[in-house]
């Protein structure tokens, strides 16, 4: 993994497991529902930042090295992120 992205994952790692302690004695506090909507959103959206750098280090380095090796490695590499595509896509909205 790249060491500065490794650094930013970990980091938003440990604001997700504060947010979730956090949402998690909202609920128990039978807080306001909007408040814990809002907070629920909020960890979405840092999943979200942490999926972006994931999928950046992906692509900086397996993806690279695929590409370059061509053939089978770069068809692998294709269905990879169309998998990861589809996934984000298909949430069942």
């Amino acid at each position: 993994m790249i060491a500065d992205i490794k650094k930013r994952a970990l980091h938003r790692t440990k604001i997700l497991e504060g947010q979730m302690r956090g949402l998690e004695r909202m609920i128990d506090n039978e807080d306001y529902c909007m408040d814990i909507i809002t907070q629920s959103l909020a960890i979405q959206k840092s999943l979200r930042s942490l999926n972006k750098l994931l999928v950046e280090n992906h692509l900086r380095t397996h993806v690279t090295d695929m590409f370059a090796a061509g053939g089978e490695q770069q068809e692998l590499a294709v269905d990879e992120l169309l998998k990861v595509y589809e996934l984000n896509n298909n949430r069942g909205e």
